[in-house]
């Protein structure tokens, strides 16, 4: 049962609970409960729960006339412009601790502002039914999100709560109620909600003893990406818990197992004192090995990269202790303008990496846009299931001169001797071909203007797409490397939408099928005399390090914040005893127990860095 309503703060049409005085009672006699989640971001934090309960906002309905047409949209209109600024200014506020794709959240809830045809609509609307602005607009976004909640795509699913969050600030415009403030607490708390938005997160921005709880999500959800970035302990997927909560309880948040605690005993919250202070003495000993190769116990060497989205997260990425740029995300330089980069500035922030990563090499992935990744430069094409549609080297192919941009750009900043370049979402040798000859023209072109580039440029492909994998060994005669992504690999073999929770248990890189493939990749790079890396979340997650390494795999890169956690992780390791952990589990057929089997000898070996 939730608390009465009597106890509830309005924030910008959001309820919270009331924060109370913290009096933790943690008598033995109050039973102690258990709620499995998800872990979302990692962290500890005993405190008190707050239920944060969105409630419908009640719309007032008028007739108007139709000479109040103009005036109704001359509102609408001004609401949005306000939005556009709150989101504009509170975007400058917390970008500092966001890396682009955390930033492209914010971008995501400005798209909506600018779509036309949410104009047209809401016109329509008023002039059909002549009734005032704010009715019709809430009208027109339950309208749209109804039909994107029949839609089979998480992404668009995901869509429904931006657009929910962007429409409840219109709506506070139109209705003149205060904009959101941040929640103001001296104590430690713990969020639970069903879902939190962008703009719940960004409430507690900058506050430490905060903690959050929801019953949807999953580890990709915009809850968990800015929990991440904040900084803030998160559990996601903790299905039907508000119903057996109260407000005020005190309870303890676990973001490294996904575990929610309610009435924790003395036992229990001593047991996390003492895990919170052996991360603190882990974090010291992360940073005694920063400059150490990640070589295992028996000598086996193996590079270890990091994720690049940015040029201002260079500095973070050297400080980590990372060998170079396993993958340069080149996309983030086209998001979020209209017009596609000049290629002088695409060369001067290539010279950057470059310069930046010596004596380390940066490979650059050539655009990888489509799918979750949309940009304003070129036409938007509306598809049913962005995943599997134009996304990738297909775009490229289908946008040839915009391709021929990037790769002269690649050619001439790889005359400094360090940059190495991929496509993504190669399906098989055609696609290969067909890119290899436009980088051939290319190269013939910069012959003729008699402009100095790279020949032997490295060339190898992002092995992604399970046609690809399955025939690997003839792939491996074509390239130069394989950078295995294994994000879309794991989610295009098991058939599982990562971001859908209801089926998000389903994605388990453990899973036969999916070791067996990287098994098939990793034997036929060798075969062909070729080195092979992994670039996808798996490379930077421990528990699976051991199955990485026992693979045989010569690279792994991961965004910086992994990196120390992953270098320990390999030094704690034996290859030759990680190659029988592979053989054990390429035998088994049950998904869950070749988890289960790799955790635990992850946990035996390393259990602190988990």
């Amino acid at each position: 049962m939730l608390a009465d309503c009597s106890s509830l703060i309005d924030f910008d049409g959001v309820q919270f609970m009331k924060h109370q005085p913290l009096i933790v009672v943690r008598e033995d006699s109050k039973k102690e409960r258990h709620y499995q989640g998800i872990a979302a971001a990692p962290g500890i934090l005993e405190g008190k729960i707050m239920l944060h309960l969105a409630m419908e906002q009640s719309m007032p309905l008028r007739k108007i006339q139709k000479i109040d047409i103009a005036s109704e949209m001359e509102r609408f209109e001004k609401a949005l412009r306000l939005t556009q600024q709150e989101l504009l200014e509170i975007k400058k506020h917390v970008i500092p601790c966001l890396d682009a794709h955390e930033a492209a959240l914010f971008d995501a809830h400005l798209l909506v502002l600018e779509d036309p045809d949410l104009l047209k609509e809401v016109l329509e609307l008023l002039r059909r039914d002549l009734i005032n602005v704010e009715h019709v607009f809430d009208i027109v976004i339950k309208q749209f999100c109804d039909s994107l909640n029949k839609k089979e795509s998480s992404y668009l699913r995901e869509r429904i709560v931006d657009i929910k969050d962007v429409s409840r600030r219109i709506l506070n415009h139109l209705l003149g109620k205060p904009k959101l403030q941040p929640i103001d607490h001296d104590e430690p708390i713990i969020i639970v909600a069903n879902t939190l938005t962008l703009s719940d997160a960004v409430m507690v921005y900058g506050k430490k003893q905060t903690a959050f709880a929801t019953e949807t999500g999953s580890q990709t959800s915009h809850t968990a990406i800015l929990a991440r970035a904040f900084g803030i302990p998160a559990v996601v997927g903790l299905r039907h818990v508000l119903g057996e909560l109260k407000n005020g309880e005190p309870a303890v948040l676990d973001g490294y197992h996904g575990l929610l605690i309610i009435n924790p005993t003395y036992k229990s919250v001593g047991g996390y004192q003492l895990m919170h202070a052996a991360q603190q003495d882990l974090h010291k000993d992360l940073e005694k090995i920063r400059d150490m190769p990640a070589t295992t116990q028996d000598g086996r060497r193996i590079t270890l990269s990091a994720n690049l989205e940015l040029p201002g997260e260079l500095d973070d990425i050297f400080s980590s202790g990372a060998e170079g740029i396993g993958l340069y995300r080149t996309e983030f330089l086209y998001l979020n303008r209209l017009t596609p980069p000049e290629e002088e500035e695409q060369y001067e922030v290539l010279c950057t990496i470059a310069k930046r990563c010596r004596p380390y090499h940066a490979i650059v992935r050539t655009f990888d846009i489509g799918a979750d990744k949309l940009i304003y430069c070129l036409p938007s094409v509306k598809e049913v299931n962005p995943s599997l549609g134009c996304r990738g080297i297909r775009l490229a192919l289908q946008h040839k001169e915009l391709f021929k941009a990037q790769l002269r750009v690649i050619l001439r900043a790889a005359k400094l001797g360090n940059i190495r370049m991929m496509y993504p979402m190669i399906s098989g040798i055609e696609e290969l071909r067909e890119a290899n000859a436009i980088l051939e023209e290319v190269k013939q072109e910069l012959r003729h203007k008699k402009i100095s580039f790279k020949e032997d440029i490295e060339v190898g492909i992002m092995m992604e797409v399970p046609s690809a994998a399955m025939i690997a060994d003839l792939m491996a005669r074509e390239v130069s490397f394989f950078s295995i992504g294994t994000n879309d690999l794991v989610q295009y073999l098991t058939s599982v939408d990562r971001g859908n929770e209801s089926i998000s248990y389903l994605y388990n890189p453990a899973h036969p099928g999916v070791i067996r493939i990287l098994k098939m990749i990793v034997d036929a790079a060798h075969a062909a005399g070729i080195w092979v890396g992994v670039c996808g979340e798996l490379a930077g997650d421990p528990r699976f390090t051991p199955l990485l390494v026992g693979l045989g795999v010569n690279e792994l890169s991961a965004s910086a914040i992994f990196i120390p956690r992953i270098k320990k992780a390999i030094q704690s390791l034996d290859f030759s005893t990680c190659q029988d952990l592979v053989a054990q589990m390429l035998n088994e057929g049950n998904a869950t127990k070749n988890y289960n089997r790799c955790v635990a000898f992850a946990h035996n070996e390393y259990g602190a860095l988990l």
